[in-house]
Protein backbone atom coordinates (compact mmCIF):
# COMPACT_ATOMS: atom_id res chain seq x y z
CA UNK A 1 0.00 0.00 0.00
CA UNK A 2 1.27 3.30 -0.85
CA UNK A 3 0.33 6.46 0.67
CA UNK A 4 1.65 9.90 0.78
CA UNK A 5 3.47 10.44 4.12
CA UNK A 6 5.24 12.35 6.14
CA UNK A 7 7.32 10.50 9.01
CA UNK A 8 8.98 13.59 11.00
CA UNK A 9 6.85 15.93 12.89
CA UNK A 10 7.00 17.55 16.02
CA UNK A 11 3.92 19.09 18.34
CA UNK A 12 4.50 21.24 21.34
CA UNK A 13 5.01 17.85 23.10
CA UNK A 14 8.31 18.60 22.13
CA UNK A 15 10.08 21.68 20.33
CA UNK A 16 6.86 21.99 17.92
CA UNK A 17 4.14 24.76 17.75
CA UNK A 18 1.07 22.70 16.90
CA UNK A 19 -1.19 20.66 19.13
CA UNK A 20 -1.49 17.04 17.66
CA UNK A 21 -4.93 17.82 16.43
CA UNK A 22 -3.54 20.57 14.62
CA UNK A 23 -1.17 18.33 12.82
CA UNK A 24 -3.65 15.92 12.01
CA UNK A 25 -5.81 18.54 10.83
CA UNK A 26 -3.20 20.00 8.56
CA UNK A 27 -1.76 17.06 7.23
CA UNK A 28 -5.25 16.17 6.13
CA UNK A 29 -5.25 19.81 4.60
CA UNK A 30 -2.54 19.20 2.29
CA UNK A 31 -2.83 15.54 1.46
CA UNK A 32 -1.23 13.46 3.86
CA UNK A 33 -2.03 10.16 4.15
CA UNK A 34 0.16 8.72 6.82
CA UNK A 35 2.15 11.04 9.45
CA UNK A 36 4.48 9.80 12.24
CA UNK A 37 4.53 12.24 14.87
CA UNK A 38 8.22 12.32 16.34
CA UNK A 39 8.70 14.67 19.30
CA UNK A 40 11.76 14.22 21.31
CA UNK A 41 12.30 12.13 23.72
CA UNK A 42 8.49 11.63 24.01
CA UNK A 43 5.44 9.65 22.67
CA UNK A 44 3.09 11.37 24.28
CA UNK A 45 1.55 13.05 21.27
CA UNK A 46 0.73 9.61 19.60
CA UNK A 47 -2.28 9.32 21.90
CA UNK A 48 -3.56 12.40 21.69
CA UNK A 49 -3.52 12.55 17.84
CA UNK A 50 -5.03 8.93 17.33
CA UNK A 51 -7.87 9.89 20.18
CA UNK A 52 -8.28 12.88 17.77
CA UNK A 53 -8.95 11.05 14.60
CA UNK A 54 -10.86 8.08 16.10
CA UNK A 55 -13.55 10.79 17.70
CA UNK A 56 -13.85 12.66 14.28
CA UNK A 57 -13.92 9.70 12.13
CA UNK A 58 -10.68 10.32 10.28
CA UNK A 59 -9.49 6.81 9.77
CA UNK A 60 -10.61 6.92 6.44
CA UNK A 61 -8.74 10.26 5.68
CA UNK A 62 -4.96 9.83 7.79
CA UNK A 63 -3.21 7.36 10.16
CA UNK A 64 -0.93 7.97 12.32
CA UNK A 65 2.16 5.98 13.10
CA UNK A 66 4.05 5.83 16.52
CA UNK A 67 7.21 7.39 16.73
CA UNK A 68 10.16 9.21 18.36
CA UNK A 69 12.96 11.09 18.49
CA UNK A 70 15.93 10.81 20.30
CA UNK A 71 18.28 12.66 21.14
CA UNK A 72 21.91 10.87 21.69
CA UNK A 73 25.75 11.72 21.46
CA UNK A 74 29.04 10.67 20.28
CA UNK A 75 31.79 11.36 20.35
CA UNK A 76 30.66 15.35 20.59
CA UNK A 77 28.16 14.65 17.56
CA UNK A 78 24.82 15.16 18.61
CA UNK A 79 23.08 12.01 16.32
CA UNK A 80 19.28 11.70 16.37
CA UNK A 81 17.61 8.66 16.02
CA UNK A 82 14.20 7.83 14.86
CA UNK A 83 12.06 5.07 16.02
CA UNK A 84 9.09 3.72 14.47
CA UNK A 85 5.87 1.32 15.78
CA UNK A 86 8.35 0.58 19.18
CA UNK A 87 6.30 -1.40 21.67
CA UNK A 88 5.89 1.78 24.42
CA UNK A 89 5.49 -0.57 27.08
CA UNK A 90 8.48 -2.13 26.78
CA UNK A 91 10.65 -2.22 30.25
CA UNK A 92 13.92 -1.04 28.73
CA UNK A 93 12.10 1.59 26.41
CA UNK A 94 10.21 3.27 29.26
CA UNK A 95 13.37 3.61 31.17
CA UNK A 96 15.16 5.11 28.14
CA UNK A 97 12.65 8.02 28.26
CA UNK A 98 12.47 8.14 31.65
CA UNK A 99 16.40 8.87 31.83
CA UNK A 100 15.85 11.15 28.98
CA UNK A 101 13.60 13.32 30.65
CA UNK A 102 15.46 13.58 33.83
CA UNK A 103 18.90 14.51 32.02
CA UNK A 104 16.33 17.06 30.07
CA UNK A 105 15.11 18.92 33.57
CA UNK A 106 18.72 18.70 34.71
CA UNK A 107 20.52 20.43 32.02
CA UNK A 108 17.87 23.07 32.23
CA UNK A 109 17.99 23.52 35.54
CA UNK A 110 21.83 23.91 35.48
CA UNK A 111 21.35 26.93 32.71
CA UNK A 112 19.15 28.66 34.72
CA UNK A 113 21.94 28.61 37.46
CA UNK A 114 23.97 29.84 35.24
CA UNK A 115 22.23 32.20 33.95
CA UNK A 116 21.90 34.09 37.37
CA UNK A 117 25.00 33.61 38.46
CA UNK A 118 26.65 34.89 35.26
CA UNK A 119 24.13 37.32 33.11
CA UNK A 120 21.76 38.24 36.04
CA UNK A 121 19.13 36.50 34.20
CA UNK A 122 16.63 34.90 36.43
CA UNK A 123 14.48 32.57 35.40
CA UNK A 124 12.42 29.72 37.33
CA UNK A 125 12.28 26.44 36.18
CA UNK A 126 8.65 26.60 36.01
CA UNK A 127 8.71 29.46 33.31
CA UNK A 128 10.26 27.30 31.38
CA UNK A 129 8.04 24.03 32.05
CA UNK A 130 4.78 25.81 31.20
CA UNK A 131 6.24 26.67 27.48
CA UNK A 132 5.85 23.05 26.63
CA UNK A 133 2.99 20.61 26.58
CA UNK A 134 2.57 18.54 30.21
CA UNK A 135 5.20 15.93 30.50
CA UNK A 136 6.44 16.96 27.37
CA UNK A 137 10.49 17.44 26.30
CA UNK A 138 11.77 20.97 27.54
CA UNK A 139 14.63 22.00 24.83
CA UNK A 140 16.84 24.40 23.58
CA UNK A 141 13.75 26.25 21.52
CA UNK A 142 11.96 26.94 25.55
CA UNK A 143 15.09 28.31 27.51
CA UNK A 144 15.68 30.95 24.63
CA UNK A 145 11.96 31.68 24.86
CA UNK A 146 12.03 31.96 28.71
CA UNK A 147 15.24 33.99 28.57
CA UNK A 148 13.26 36.70 26.24
CA UNK A 149 10.63 36.35 28.09
CA UNK A 150 12.35 38.09 31.27
CA UNK A 151 14.03 40.70 29.22
CA UNK A 152 17.66 38.94 28.76
CA UNK A 153 17.40 39.51 25.02
CA UNK A 154 15.24 41.04 22.69
CA UNK A 155 14.51 37.92 20.94
CA UNK A 156 14.98 34.42 20.57
CA UNK A 157 17.40 34.02 17.94
CA UNK A 158 19.15 36.48 19.77
CA UNK A 159 18.95 34.14 23.05
CA UNK A 160 20.03 31.39 21.05
CA UNK A 161 23.64 33.46 19.65
CA UNK A 162 24.27 34.14 23.07
CA UNK A 163 23.28 31.73 25.77
CA UNK A 164 21.72 28.65 23.96
CA UNK A 165 24.88 27.18 22.16
CA UNK A 166 27.89 24.65 22.92
CA UNK A 167 30.32 27.46 23.73
CA UNK A 168 28.32 29.47 25.43
CA UNK A 169 29.50 29.75 29.60
CA UNK A 170 25.98 29.67 30.91
CA UNK A 171 25.42 26.47 28.28
CA UNK A 172 25.78 22.67 29.69
CA UNK A 173 25.59 19.57 27.68
CA UNK A 174 23.08 17.54 28.41
CA UNK A 175 23.74 13.92 29.40
CA UNK A 176 22.23 11.95 27.20
CA UNK A 177 22.33 8.23 26.19
CA UNK A 178 24.84 6.67 22.69
CA UNK A 179 23.19 6.34 19.77
CA UNK A 180 23.85 2.39 20.23
CA UNK A 181 21.81 2.22 23.20
CA UNK A 182 18.85 4.33 21.43
CA UNK A 183 18.88 1.86 18.25
CA UNK A 184 19.42 -1.29 20.41
CA UNK A 185 16.10 -0.20 22.84
CA UNK A 186 13.99 1.01 19.95
CA UNK A 187 14.75 -2.12 17.80
CA UNK A 188 14.38 -4.99 21.18
CA UNK A 189 11.09 -2.78 21.82
CA UNK A 190 9.82 -4.26 18.16
CA UNK A 191 10.77 -0.81 16.33
CA UNK A 192 12.57 0.58 13.51
CA UNK A 193 15.41 2.50 13.96
CA UNK A 194 16.26 4.77 11.80
CA UNK A 195 18.95 7.37 11.37
CA UNK A 196 17.86 11.08 11.25
CA UNK A 197 19.30 13.82 8.99
CA UNK A 198 22.56 12.09 8.44
CA UNK A 199 23.77 14.84 5.97
CA UNK A 200 24.22 16.82 9.47
CA UNK A 201 27.00 14.34 10.52
CA UNK A 202 30.55 14.22 8.78
CA UNK A 203 30.91 10.86 10.35
CA UNK A 204 27.68 9.53 9.18
CA UNK A 205 28.77 6.86 6.93
CA UNK A 206 30.82 4.60 9.61
CA UNK A 207 28.59 5.35 11.80
CA UNK A 208 25.65 3.63 10.38
CA UNK A 209 27.74 1.00 9.29
CA UNK A 210 28.51 0.66 13.12
CA UNK A 211 24.85 0.97 13.79
CA UNK A 212 23.73 -1.53 11.92
CA UNK A 213 25.61 -4.05 14.67
CA UNK A 214 22.61 -2.74 17.04
CA UNK A 215 19.60 -2.81 15.27
CA UNK A 216 19.60 -0.12 12.87
CA UNK A 217 17.28 -0.26 9.98
CA UNK A 218 16.96 2.88 8.10
CA UNK A 219 17.98 5.91 6.79
CA UNK A 220 16.57 9.02 6.83
CA UNK A 221 17.42 10.11 3.05
CA UNK A 222 14.26 12.69 2.30
CA UNK A 223 14.79 15.56 4.71
CA UNK A 224 13.84 19.27 3.89
CA UNK A 225 17.57 19.72 4.19
CA UNK A 226 19.11 17.51 1.83
CA UNK A 227 20.03 18.43 -1.27
CA UNK A 228 18.64 16.17 -4.10
CA UNK A 229 22.78 14.70 -4.50
CA UNK A 230 22.02 13.88 -0.83
CA UNK A 231 18.87 11.93 -1.06
CA UNK A 232 21.01 10.32 -4.22
CA UNK A 233 23.72 9.58 -1.59
CA UNK A 234 21.72 8.25 1.38
CA UNK A 235 19.78 6.57 -1.02
CA UNK A 236 22.39 4.39 -2.54
CA UNK A 237 23.45 4.17 1.11
CA UNK A 238 20.79 2.46 2.00
CA UNK A 239 20.04 0.17 -1.06
CA UNK A 240 24.05 -0.78 -0.52
CA UNK A 241 23.58 -1.77 3.04
CA UNK A 242 20.33 -3.38 3.06
CA UNK A 243 18.64 -0.66 4.86
CA UNK A 244 15.11 0.99 4.07
CA UNK A 245 14.65 4.32 2.80
CA UNK A 246 12.58 6.51 5.18
CA UNK A 247 11.96 10.82 4.64
CA UNK A 248 9.99 13.55 6.58
CA UNK A 249 9.71 17.21 6.97
CA UNK A 250 11.16 17.72 10.04
CA UNK A 251 8.25 20.21 10.47
CA UNK A 252 7.99 22.71 13.64
CA UNK A 253 6.56 25.72 12.71
CA UNK A 254 4.93 26.88 9.38
CA UNK A 255 7.13 28.03 7.06
CA UNK A 256 5.85 32.02 6.65
CA UNK A 257 7.90 32.83 3.79
CA UNK A 258 6.74 30.20 1.43
CA UNK A 259 3.40 29.11 2.99
CA UNK A 260 4.29 25.72 3.17
CA UNK A 261 3.02 23.90 6.50
CA UNK A 262 3.79 20.24 5.86
CA UNK A 263 6.63 19.31 3.22
CA UNK A 264 5.75 15.34 2.60
CA UNK A 265 3.73 15.60 0.18
CA UNK A 266 6.44 17.69 -1.99
CA UNK A 267 9.02 15.15 -1.93
CA UNK A 268 8.52 11.95 -0.11
CA UNK A 269 7.86 9.27 -2.52
CA UNK A 270 4.96 7.24 -1.55
CA UNK A 271 6.74 3.81 -1.41
CA UNK A 272 8.40 5.11 1.60
CA UNK A 273 5.32 3.84 3.49
CA UNK A 274 5.22 0.79 1.99
CA UNK A 275 8.97 -0.40 2.93
CA UNK A 276 8.03 1.08 6.35
CA UNK A 277 5.20 -1.25 6.77
CA UNK A 278 7.12 -4.42 5.00
CA UNK A 279 10.13 -3.82 7.16
CA UNK A 280 8.07 -3.70 10.32
CA UNK A 281 6.45 -6.94 9.08
CA UNK A 282 9.89 -8.42 8.90
CA UNK A 283 11.04 -7.77 12.36
CA UNK A 284 7.77 -9.15 14.10
CA UNK A 285 8.50 -12.30 12.10
CA UNK A 286 12.11 -12.39 13.04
Amino acid sequence: MRKKTDLHIHTYYSDGVFSPEKIVDTAIDVGIEAIAITDHDNVLAYDVAKKYIQENNLQEKIEVIRGIEVNTLYKNHEVHILGYFMDTKNKDFLELIKNQQQARIKQTKEIITLLSKKEGIKIKFEDIKKLVAEGGSIGRPHIARAITNAGGTNNIMDAYSKYIHDDSPVYVQRKTVTPFDAVEIIYDAGGIPVIAHPHDLDIAESLIKELMNYGLRGIEAYHRKHSPACVEYFSSMAEELGLIVTGGSDFHTPNIMNGQIILGKNFIPEWVYEKLLEEKKRIDMA
